[in-house]
């Protein structure tokens, strides 16, 4: 059964980064078991779309790009879409890959302490990640993630066993939505930070790197069900963590830490530094891999994740990452234009992935099904109130 594991956990590992960890503190210290089922809801949605790219992906045996490419047959709004794509991957990551590696050093932080060697914390996080990428092939990769996503998500759930929570209030967060007060930009942001565009294109391109033939679909509707339902019992694990132990504010995640000493000591620091090392690292390797994916798609380069210019692109945003955290560099107005770029892609690739697996000259006799289609339309609507929220944001109406 576990064979059948693939490319799933590779998402999975993407969206469960430094800013999942970070938000889902927040809202666990903030509102305690109450907003769960905004996890919950953001799961679903992600299992939802992430399984109609992959399906896409197996059927098609292209990236979702090129099927987008080959399906807008108006040139002016395929060069539209192309370009929003390339912007809010390429740009975006680069902007947002300084966070990653900044959770991932953070980790080091927690395990090593603050010696004279957590100045070159980020640029080791970058050595290693860059190593990864370069030495191993997918396959290689795969067996990394599965590992650290394992790794990451004991630790995480180990930590929320040991704080002893009301499992009733669990179930009741999980089961009765609810709304306190001042929570609405912590709902958003928790289904924000867990339905990502990237993961998308990253999701087609990785199903078709390991599955050949439509008849693996089954094989791709499990990994995507058990591998991001995996992510979101650890987003799940880390929000009750914060809110059953005895924290009451958190600057910085590490702080999280200090609050879980009475119940576990000083393995509390090791415990969330193992997580948040693993969390980081996976995040910083999956987001130049999705950024080089795209540029591939849109530009039509051949050999996969072989080709030079391939290497090249996931090493640039690789590299502008670890120099936007070792310089202490904050691309505020690069991270917010990948902030309105993203905010316009979400809807975009919604509909247009409800779209393409809807049409019989791209899937044959696998496009949707009625009920898929009610759960892909909901989840349209959600993603263009979430688009709309972070382009008003960064405007200033929000």
């Amino acid at each position: 059964m576990f064979k059948k594991i693939g490319p799933g956990v590779l998402v999975a590992a993407a969206f469960v980064g430094p800013g999942t960890i970070t938000i889902c503190t927040l809202a666990g210290v903030n509102f305690g078991y109450a907003l769960i089922w905004a996890v919950l809801i953001s799961i679903l949605a992600t299992i939802v779309l992430q399984e109609m790219a992959g399906r896409i992906g197996v059927v098609s045996q292209t990236g979702l790009v090129d099927v987008i490419k080959g399906e807008l047959k108006i040139p002016w709004i395929r060069n539209l879409v192309l370009g929003i794509v390339l912007a809010a991957i390429l740009i975006g990551n680069a902007a947002y890959e300084g966070g990653n590696i900044g959770g991932a050093t953070l980790g080091l932080q927690g395990l090593f302490g603050e010696g004279a060697l957590e100045p070159f914390y980020p640029l080791i996080v970058g050595v290693f990640a860059f190593l990864l990428l370069a030495l191993s092939s997918y396959k290689t990769l795969e067996k990394v993630f599965v590992g650290l996503v394992g790794v990451m998500g004991v630790c995480f759930v180990l930590s929320a066993i040991m704080t002893k929570p009301s499992i009733g209030e669990i179930f009741k967060g999980m089961l009765v939505p609810s709304l306190p007060e001042g929570s609405l930009l912590t709902v958003i942001a928790l289904v924000g930070t867990t339905v990502v565009p990237y993961n998308l294109f990253l999701h087609a391109s990785l199903t078709k790197e390991k599955w050949k033939s439509a008849s693996d679909l089954n094989n791709v509707k499990w990994d995507t069900i058990l591998s991001i339902a995996l992510g979101g019992f650890v987003s799940m694990a880390i929000l009750i963590t914060a809110s059953a132990a005895p924290i009451h504010n958190v600057e910085n995640v590490l702080d999280m830490a200090m609050g879980l000493e009475p119940l576990f000591g000083r393995m509390s620091r090791y415990f969330l530094g193992i997580g948040l090392l693993a969390a980081g690292i996976t995040s910083a390797i999956t987001a130049p891999l999705a950024a080089a994916f795209v540029a591939s798609s849109c530009f039509g380069w051949d050999n996969g994740m072989k080709n030079g210019k391939f290497k090249l692109t996931w090493a640039i945003v690789l590299v502008l990452g670890v120099a936007f955290l070792s310089f202490d560099i904050e691309p505020i107005q690069i991270i917010q234009f990948a902030q309105v770029a993203n905010g316009i892609l979400l809807p975009i690739m919604a509909i247009l992935l409800l779209w393409v697996v809807n049409k019989k000259t791209v899937m044959g006799k696998y496009t949707n099904s009625m009920t898929q289609n009610i759960f892909g339309f909901f989840i349209v609507g959600f993603s263009i109130f979430l688009g709309m929220k972070s382009i008003l944001k960064v405007i200033g109406l929000f």
